[in-house]
């Protein structure tokens, strides 16, 4: 058994309070199309460039966005396809919650 304070626990809870807000979720999920920038992300989501900034700074400390400058433009994309499996491995998850509450009211 590891402990609390291991460095694997204490990484993988870094990605998951990174993955722990609507937005972040929502940027992962557009990058995961096609690399992005933040004027288009910033469009897409309705928040100036400083906030959008921040959401994506949070991403890549966590290791889940990478960055590519082309010209003048930076473009983020997924560090790495598991994330969006990830996210893809837990939308059964609603499926089932949304089943056991309709059950409950039956």
């Amino acid at each position: 058994m590891g402990s609390i304070d291991s460095p694997r626990i204490q990484e993988l809870s870094q990605i998951l309070k990174a993955l722990g807000h609507p937005t972040r979720l929502f940027i992962i999920e557009e990058i995961a199309q096609e690399p992005t920038c933040v004027c288009v992300l910033k469009e897409r989501i309705g928040a100036d460039t400083s906030t959008v900034s921040k959401h994506l700074s949070i991403l890549r400390n966590a290791g889940l966005v990478s960055m590519e400058k082309k010209g003048t433009m930076v473009y983020y994309s997924l560090s790495c396809a598991c994330v969006k499996d990830c996210i893809q491995a837990l939308l059964p998850l609603i499926e089932l919650k949304h089943k056991r509450y309709c059950e409950m009211l039956q």
